[in-house]
């Protein structure tokens, strides 16, 4: 099956910032075959579509992974990025990256089940929080109705499967074998 989603190297997958101020700067990725950090394209489409939502914005980045998603967001001008991450080899490929950018002084990383994370908010603590659980699972409906009780964020932007039903959103693309969909408070 061809897969734009990555490109796997010998030691792990290949990821990069694809722009802002830490543009083409390669990022470090498990060798685990469970993760599959966004795609290039999907996250700039993502990113070009928050943009005005990003000059200094409190960012959340659920089931963080690599944090391509939230390192995107600071390179793009986010003031600030918490990242929620249980994988030990995830946990430990998210704080590479984070020294490898020298942004440690912007982020925070919680090693917590990003569902029971978003279940337990009470109040809105950021500006766009972003949600890319496993694909086909039902942990994103369980964040969306998370966010929809308590707004936790203005913004949740999502990532899953084609195919997969959800609450209509204020904004939905679809690129190959991926969606994304936008949710304003």
């Amino acid at each position: 099956m061809a897969n734009f989603r990555y490109d796997r190297l010998s030691d792990g997958l290949r990821v990069r910032i694809v722009g802002g101020k830490y543009k083409d700067r390669d990022l470090t990725s498990p060798s685990d075959f469970r993760v599959h950090p966004t795609a290039e394209r999907v996250r700039a489409t993502l990113l070009d579509q928050l943009k005005p939502d990003l000059d200094g914005a409190r960012v959340l980045d659920l089931f963080a992974g690599t944090g391509a998603l939230g390192l995107e967001a600071i390179s793009r001008g986010a003031k600030q990025c918490d990242f929620v991450e249980t994988r030990p080899s995830s946990l430990h490929a998210l704080r590479a990256n984070i020294g490898l950018l020298r942004v440690a002084a912007k982020c925070r990383v919680y090693k917590k089940d990003a569902v029971q994370f978003a279940e337990m908010l009470t109040e809105q603590r950021w500006d766009l929080a972003f949600a890319d659980p496993p694909y086909n699972s039902r942990m994103l409906d369980r964040v969306i109705a998370a966010w929809q009780m308590t707004k936790f964020a203005k913004v949740l932007a999502v990532e899953f499967a084609v195919g997969q039903e959800h609450p209509a959103p204020d904004y939905r693309h679809t690129i190959e074998d991926t969606s994304i969909a936008i949710y304003r408070a």
